[in-house]
């Protein structure tokens, strides 16, 4: 037999304990190290997740945005036509009235209803007040009047001034009478 072969029989077992125990030392080392990355891994996980919720919520609040930001330019458009739109209905109710002596002439007409098309096509819609209960979340109201009968008490009774919403959303309350 050779030196080596005989010399690797000559161990004692401390010497081979000492091996085991290093290479158990060893072991432990590296279990540890997987540990801490498999930790890091998780902790970076969970940023990147954040980060992508963070990211798709912002995603969502510019599209938000850019829709109101284009909600409220039109807003502003049509919330300076409306008096305009109030000078043609005013026009038209003297024009209709039986004692009148102005005529609301077919062209004017035509005029005023393209008007109202687009608008409408624009998202411009106008508020029923009239008989519907006084709300002053969407109504604004200018004075109270006796009602002419009981069902009408705390209802509009007449509206001076029509309120519009756009795109469901109000740009103008109505102006209202109510029975008191």
């Amino acid at each position: 037999m050779s030196k080596k072969h005989h010399k690797d029989q000559t161990e004692t077992p401390d010497q081979t304990d000492q091996a085991d125990g290093a290479q158990a030392a060893q072991f432990e080392q590296l279990e540890q190290e997987n540990a801490q990355l498999k930790q890091q891994l998780e902790e970076l996980k969970d940023k990147y997740m954040r980060m992508y919720a963070d990211f798709d919520n912002y995603k969502k609040r510019m599209v938000k945005e850019k829709y109101d930001l284009i909600s409220t330019a039109a807003q502003d458009t049509l919330s300076s036509l409306l008096p305009v739109l109030d000078d043609f209905d005013r026009a038209k109710k003297n024009a209709e009235a039986g004692n009148s002596q102005e005529r609301f002439s077919e062209g004017i007409y035509l005029v005023y209803q393209k008007l109202y098309s687009l608008l409408r096509m624009k998202g411009l819609e106008e508020m029923e007040t009239n008989g519907v209960v006084f709300d002053p979340e969407l109504h604004e109201a200018f004075t109270e009047i006796p009602a002419p009968s009981e069902e009408m008490k705390g209802k509009i009774i007449d509206t001076l001034e029509k309120g519009y919403k756009l795109n469901d959303r109000i740009i103008r309350h109505p102006k209202v009478v109510i029975g008191k």
